[in-house]
């Protein structure tokens, strides 16, 4: 591969990345959800927890204007731009919670004391809201201690989010209880695959689907530490009707996935969406976007293959990185030294794990590269060090926080 075509590829990524993540914005989709929207005479309250918390509330704020009789945010550390009238905004820990998560979620739930039959609490979802909006029914440490068991053996958003419901006195449809009487509207930003609204940041203001069967299952499955005290709440019922709620979605990783498509096309690739429910092993994924590269390498014209949705890495090391840093590292071996190929990969938030950048990029000579620099890529997967690796061979993708979050977009482009 030539250094021209080494950089048009770069560059193709790039530019993909920044017009899939544009389209999904939240902004226009809080504003369609509001504009000509009745609530009636009553007070309006805001409540917004989520990465995307501060961008919904803000655009929120804007269109309800003197409307507005107060609101709380919840969002990620670095992600609040700014002052929103009559808010109050919070930073907190993601993916696992921390005091400030807790803080947050107590101030919306004595908002929510103060709603009348005649008021409306506009609550605003987006993914992350799980860590950053919890008010624990256990100690805080405790919290935090299953919540790194489950991210450490690898399970699923889902099963994640069944453990975390029944721990909580806001998730599992606990928060729209608390509202009671007041009516809640809900805009949700969808960051699980399907859109199922009870499991989305665990569903503060929805129905819960999930069973104390399940949520015992998954904790034996996965051998969890529990105490006797957690035990017990995993065997206690979570709601299953809500009568106070309206749920409106504003987007999910189906847009994300269309929007990238829409780019690749623009940029004179013929694009095809794999899949827009990808969950599987980082790693197994990379490795299978490595071999469709190699089926097709004859090809005659540019070809590029999306997959959207959400990884999950298996720590096996000490290493730093996140789930797209680790899926562009492991494509990285099947691409060696094939003509005009590329493979990255960006989550929509602008975040991968606890990190710096949003994802990976990894081409024909990442590999070589690598090697030069004494870093084997088996080795780096080996200790979950995608990031230090990719760092030494600009192979990291940086967005900085994007405002949305609507998972995560994977792309291999061959190049005619």
């Amino acid at each position: 591969m030539d250094t021209e075509m080494h950089m048009t590829l770069r560059e193709d990524a790039e530019q993909i990345v920044r017009k899939s993540i544009q389209a999904v914005l939240p902004d226009e989709a809080v504003r369609k959800a509001l504009t000509g929207k009745r609530f009636g005479r009553g007070k309006l309250y805001m409540v917004a927890a989520g990465k995307a918390g501060w961008q919904m509330a803000r655009t929120a704020a804007d269109i309800l204007g003197d409307r507005l009789e107060a609101g709380i945010v919840a969002t990620k550390y670095d992600h609040v731009k700014g002052k929103i009238p009559r808010t109050m905004c919070y930073e907190a820990g993601h993916p696992v919670p921390d005091e400030n998560s807790f803080l947050a979620a107590q101030a919306a739930l004595d908002l929510a004391a103060r709603a009348t039959a005649e008021d409306t609490v506009i609550f605003l979802l987006s993914g992350g809201g799980s860590a950053l909006f919890e008010k624990p029914l256990v100690p805080g440490k405790e919290l935090k201690d299953i919540t790194e068991q489950l991210l450490a053996c690898g399970a699923d958003i889902v099963e994640i989010n069944t453990i975390r419901k029944r721990l909580s006195a806001v998730k599992g449809g606990r928060f729209a209880l608390a509202c009671e009487p007041a009516r809640v509207f809900g805009i949700v930003l969808s960051d699980i695959l399907g859109d199922p609204l009870d499991m989305i940041a665990s569903g503060p203001a929805y129905p819960d689907a999930s069973t104390c069967d399940e949520a015992v299952g998954i904790a034996e499955k996965y051998k969890l530490r529990l105490t006797d005290e957690a035990w017990a709440l995993l065997k206690k019922e979570t709601p299953k009707t809500l009568s106070n709620v309206e749920t409106q979605i504003t987007g999910s990783v189906s847009d994300l996935c269309r929007a990238a498509a829409s780019a690749c096309e623009e940029l004179g690739y013929e694009a095809v969406i794999l899949t827009d429910r990808l969950a599987c092993e980082a790693r197994e994924a990379g490795r299978f976007l490595s071999a469709i590269a190699k089926s097709h390498q004859n090809t005659e014209k540019s070809l590029a293959f999306l997959a959207g949705g959400e990884t999950v890495v298996h720590l096996t090391g000490k290493g730093m990185g996140g789930r797209n840093q680790e899926l562009a590292l492991a494509a990285a071996e099947g691409i060696a030294g094939l003509k005009d190929t590329a493979v990255f990969s960006v989550g929509s938030d602008g975040t991968d794990g606890p990190t710096d950048a949003a994802g990976g990029y990894c081409d024909a000579d990442t590999k070589e590269k690598l090697a030069a620099e004494g870093v084997s890529v088996y080795e780096a997967l080996l200790d979950n060090d995608a990031y230090h690796a990719l760092e030494k061979v600009n192979g990291l993708l940086v967005t900085g926080a994007t405002g949305t979050n609507v998972n995560d977009v994977s792309v291999l482009l061959i190049r005619r």
